[in-house]
């Protein structure tokens, strides 16, 4: 199983609306996710808006290609992009920056 940890950026004055969507994901982008191979998925948001992605798949290539294609994951993308600072005006599973694990006590 991959262990995968991102980071994103949450626009300051975004954080609460962030909080309140994430309370109420849709039930079809969640089966989506499971579908797809995203397990253990948690979401972690820090005052300034650091925003902590972890989760395990087999292949995390495969779950980000798989989730390409759910069309529940393209409307879900488009509600979420104002909520980050990207100069690149991404998607957010686009901005994506993962963190090289160095260390898991198993």
């Amino acid at each position: 199983m991959q262990r995968v940890c991102f980071t994103l950026q949450v626009k300051p004055g975004r954080l609460d609306e962030y909080r309140l969507r994430h309370r109420e994901v849709w039930p079809d982008m969640l089966d989506a996710l499971r579908r797809t191979g995203w397990t253990n998925y948690s979401l972690f948001l820090r005052s300034d808006g650091l925003l902590i992605g972890y989760l395990e798949t087999p292949d995390f290539e495969a779950a980000r290609a798989g989730m390409d294609l759910e069309p529940v994951n393209a409307r879900w993308q488009s509600q979420m992009r104002d909520f980050f600072i990207d100069p690149g005006a991404r998607d957010p599973d686009k901005q994506m920056l993962s963190i090289e694990e160095v260390f898991h006590l198993d």
